[in-house]
């Protein structure tokens, strides 16, 4: 007999999301659940029919090939089926969990591989750091196997014990209602074993605290709440599952200098009305040596000159951005008689013949580039 369309068994579009088919998976295993249909030996095989779709939709590289060749394309790709409701349960056991109520319910779940937990370190840098990249080491206190007892929490040497309460099976069946789920024994953990005698050196935990040495490297542009994940570098995993993930999320100190906008970088300086007047040549500042740069004459206060490719670079490569110069032009104070007999003299001659006024000024200074 061919097998039904996964996406009509779930009853949802080819293009549903993955909350889509969560959500209509978890429909259809209340719905067809065996404890709860005791009475309709069809139950279970449109139990074990959604779980199976369900399996294969929600893995990225199985739904590709079965959208590209449906079931022939996931001939040697892991795809089985259930052969049982238990094997159900304990591959969804998270989901089984959100529905009936049980956390980690399901069959034997502490006992399977668990991949360790993420971490999280808090990293502050320096502006500059930000703007060249650095490599810095980390010192990253974390959870590791402990070496006397491999992780199992007990002195070597000496035997661990059936639990009693799940008859060295891992799980316990709990009632809710008219449902019995397979759940993880509450004695053992889901280990099915008990130690009979802890380990002299991580007193039964299975794990010791370390600190680790890590050199990291920043990549140049990172900005304010970036965030590095190194995979692998988080702590160990349980009963061999993976180690997670560490996760750098750094904090850039702000700069006296320089105001950051994005990729772009802001400098305000300060001139004189002369040099504003009849222009001049100021030295600038920038990320490596300071440059001279000519003020054109009649250059109007809040002018904003651009210098392409001299701001921050982007961490993924590509062009930097830009250094924006926002120029202020101060008004003199503490004037001597000589200086403000001249002040008046311009003013009386701006009377008799008065000078331009400059025009559209903002539009001029958005698009004024210096070098062009």
């Amino acid at each position: 007999m061919s097998k039904r369309d996964f996406y009509e068994i779930l009853g949802v579009e080819r293009n549903a999301s993955e909350d889509e088919l969560k959500k209509a998976y978890r429909k259809l295993a209340f719905e067809f659940h065996p404890d709860r249909n005791q009475e309709d030996p069809e139950a279970e095989g449109k139990f074990k029919e959604a779980a199976e779709a369900y399996d294969v939709l929600r893995d990225a590289e199985k739904r590709r090939r079965y959208d590209t060749f449906g079931h022939d394309g996931l001939n040697g790709a892991g795809q089985g089926g259930f052969s049982s409701s238990e094997d159900i349960f304990g591959a969804f056991s998270d989901i089984f969990g959100e529905v009936f109520g049980f956390a980690g319910a399901g069959r034997g779940g502490s006992r399977r591989p668990q991949a360790g937990m993420d971490l999280r370190y808090n990293l502050n840098i320096t502006f500059r750091q930000a703007a060249k990249g650095d490599e810095v080491q980390l010192k990253i206190p974390t959870n590791v196997p402990c070496a006397q007892c491999k992780g199992t929490g007990a002195e070597p040497g000496t035997e661990m014990s059936d639990c009693r309460q799940c008859h060295g099976t891992g799980h316990v069946q709990q009632a809710q209602g008219f449902f019995r789920i397979s759940v993880t024994c509450p004695n053992c953990h889901g280990r099915g074993k008990l130690i009979t005698q802890y380990c002299s050196a991580c007193r039964g935990a299975g794990v010791n605290s370390q600190v680790r040495e890590l050199k990291v490297r920043i990549p140049a542009g990172v900005d304010d709440g970036s965030r590095l994940r190194l995979r692998g570098e988080g702590e160990a995993g349980v009963n061999g599952g993976p180690h997670g993930d560490l996760y750098v999320v750094i904090s850039v100190e702000s700069d006296k200098t320089f105001e950051r906008q994005g990729q772009n970088l802001v400098l305000r300086r300060s001139i004189s009305m002369v040099q504003a007047a009849l222009g001049d040549k100021i030295e600038i500042p920038t990320l490596d040596d300071p440059i001279t740069v000519d003020i054109p004459k009649g250059t109007q206060g809040g002018e904003i000159f651009q210098l392409r490719g001299m701001g921050m670079p982007h961490p993924g490569g590509g062009r930097k951005g830009d250094l924006l110069i926002e120029l202020r032009v101060e008004t003199p104070v503490g004037l001597s008689a000589r200086q403000e007999e001249i002040l008046r003299e311009f003013a009386k001659i701006e009377e008799e013949k008065p000078l331009k006024k400059a025009k559209n000024f903002f539009k001029k200074a958005k698009e004024k580039v210096m070098g062009e």
